[in-house]
């Protein structure tokens, strides 16, 4: 496992992040696609409690070697917990604190188990080091997500003009 790697990406990726919805306003930063789809509040939202409630404290629970289901995780409750009703500014000063709390975290820990391994009660066996390069892995799908929602909101916004001279999506 290449630690400096993954740590590195975790933080080159918060910053990625946090350049994708600068200068954003509220139109397009609680756009969605579709009612099924996320804004980029609902991502940025998301993101900051998957940071505190899903991989600092499960990483912690797979590396003490605790039998059982890992603690409860409610951050996809996207709905339930109305993300789109929130604003974007605070949205990603959350995410953002919650990312540099975790790397502080990361960055005080030695001697890591990563092949230590649990096994779930929905079948999933899942490692230390699994979790922290899904970690890594989670940020990058959100990219996309992020880069697929600035790419549609500026198809319907420069409507009527044809951006496809920039080349093919």
């Amino acid at each position: 496992m290449n630690w400096d790697y993954c740590l590195a990406q975790l933080t080159t990726n918060a910053k990625v992040i946090e350049q994708m919805v600068a200068g954003l306003d509220s139109e397009s930063a609680h756009w969605k696609p579709s009612d099924n789809d996320w804004s980029v509040v609902e991502v940025m939202c998301h993101l900051a409690d998957e940071e505190r409630e899903d991989f600092r404290s499960r990483f912690q629970f797979l590396m003490d070697g605790i039998s059982g289901d890992p603690p409860p995780n409610g951050a996809g409750d996207v709905i339930e917990r109305r993300y789109n009703e929130r604003d974007l500014a605070s949205s990603l000063e959350d995410y953002l604190n919650e990312r540099q709390q975790s790397l502080e975290w990361l960055r005080g820990l030695t001697d890591i188990p990563f092949d230590k391994s649990t096994t779930w009660s929905w079948g999933r066996t899942i490692s230390v080091g699994d979790m922290l390069v899904s970690w890594v892995a989670h940020d990058v799908l959100h990219i996309r997500q992020l880069t697929e929602l600035k790419w549609g909101y500026q198809m319907r916004y420069f409507a009527p003009y044809d951006p496809s001279y920039a080349g093919d999506w």
